[in-house]
C-alpha cells in the first residue's frame, strides 16, 4: 500500500513538472521603479501587437532610446533582460551601452512589466522577440547588420535563439548567462535530482547546442563570484562558439548582478574593443 502510494506521488510530481514547470524558470515582475527619465534619458514608448494562441490580441511593451544627436551613432542595441526583472530594473545598464553612440530598444516579454498575456514560456517568448525584430527591421528600417543584441541571465538565452533567426545581425553580448535549463537543474541540484528531468523538461533554453552552429560575433560576460549562474558556463559557450570574432571577459570578485558596477571602466573599455571589431554603422 506504501510502495502504491510513493509511486502515485511520484508520478503526480512528474506530471506537475512537465505542465508548471514555467513556475519555476520565469518571475514576472509587473512593476516599474525606473524609467530612462530616472538617468535624464530621452525615450518613447514602444506597443507592439502580438496574437495569442486563442487569437487575443496582446501588447508588448517597450523604450526606444535615441542615441544624442551629438555623438557618433553606433547602431541599435536590442536589450533582452532576465528572468525577475522588468525593464524597469536594466535602465542603469542600458544607460551604459547609450553612453556608447548607441540607440536602445530594450522591451518587456508578455507577462514582464506593462505588456499583457499570459505567463512566459519559452515558445511565447521567442514569438514576442521575433515581432520586436521585426519591428526595428520592417518599421525602423535598420538592416540586420546594425542591429547588436544584448542579453542578461535568461536574456542571453532568448538573443542566441534570435541569432540563430536572423545570422546576419551584427553580433551578439551575453552577459552571465548559462548553458541549458537542463544544466542548471543540475547545478541547482535538491530534490530535482530524483527525477528524470532530461524526459519531463520542454523549457529548455539549449544555448551550447545552438551556439556550436553559430558563426556570429560574440562577446561572453561573467562574475567570477556569480553563484546564480556558474561563469565556467559562459567558459563552455565561449568554447563551443566557430565564431572568428569573439572574446570571454571575466570579472573578478563580480556576482550575477553587478558585473559592470565591479568591473569599472574596464567594462566599457572591454565592449568598446568588441564592439570595433563589428561593421555596425549608425541608424540615422
Amino acid at each position: 500500500m506504501i510502495g502504491i502510494v510513493l509511486v502515485t506521488a511520484y508520478v503526480a510530481v512528474c506530471i506537475f513538472l512537465v505542465f508548471l514547470q514555467q513556475l519555476f524558470i520565469f518571475f514576472p515582475s509587473s512593476v516599474i521603479e525606473i524609467t530612462p527619465e530616472n538617468v535624464n534619458l530621452s525615450y518613447e514608448d514602444v506597443w507592439l501587437s502580438v496574437s495569442s494562441e486563442k487569437g487575443k490580441l496582446e501588447k508588448i511593451h517597450g523604450w526606444w532610446i535615441p542615441a544624442n544627436s551629438d555623438t557618433l551613432n553606433r547602431g541599435v542595441l536590442l536589450y533582452f533582460h532576465g528572468n525577475g526583472v522588468n525593464i524597469g530594473a536594466n535602465v542603469e545598464q542600458v544607460y551604459r551601452f547609450h553612453k556608447l553612440g548607441f540607440d536602445v530598444l530594450l522591451i518587456d516579454y508578455r507577462g514582464y512589466g506593462l505588456s499583457t498575456g499570459n505567463f512566459p514560456s519559452e515558445a511565447q517568448i521567442y514569438q514576442d522577440v521575433e515581432i520586436v525584430w521585426n519591428y526595428l527591421v520592417n518599421q525602423r528600417e535598420i538592416t540586420p547588420q546594425n542591429i547588436l543584441v544584448y542579453g542578461h541571465s535568461l536574456g542571453g538565452a532568448i538573443a542566441i535563439e534570435l541569432a540563430t533567426r536572423h545570422p546576419k545581425m551584427a553580433g551578439l553580448i551575453i552577459q552571465s548567462s548559462f548553458t541549458s535549463i537542463h544544466d542548471m537543474v543540475d547545478y541547482q541540484g535538491g530534490f530535482y535530482r530524483f527525477f528524470p528531468i532530461k524526459l519531463l523538461l520542454h523549457q529548455k533554453f539549449d544555448s551550447i547546442t545552438k551556439l556550436r552552429k553559430l558563426d556570429i560575433p560574440i562577446m561572453l560576460i561573467h562574475g567570477m563570484e556569480d553563484l546564480s549562474v556558474p561563469a565556467s558556463m559562459s567558459e563552455k559557450l565561449f568554447a563551443v562558439t566557430p565564431a572568428k570574432i569573439k572574446d570571454l571577459y571575466m570579472v573578478p570578485g563580480a556576482n550575477h548582478n553587478n558585473v559592470a558596477a565591479i568591473a569599472g571602466d574596464e567594462y566599457l573599455d572591454r565592449v568598446n574593443k568588441f564592439i570595433n571589431q563589428l561593421k555596425v554603422v549608425g541608424s540615422r
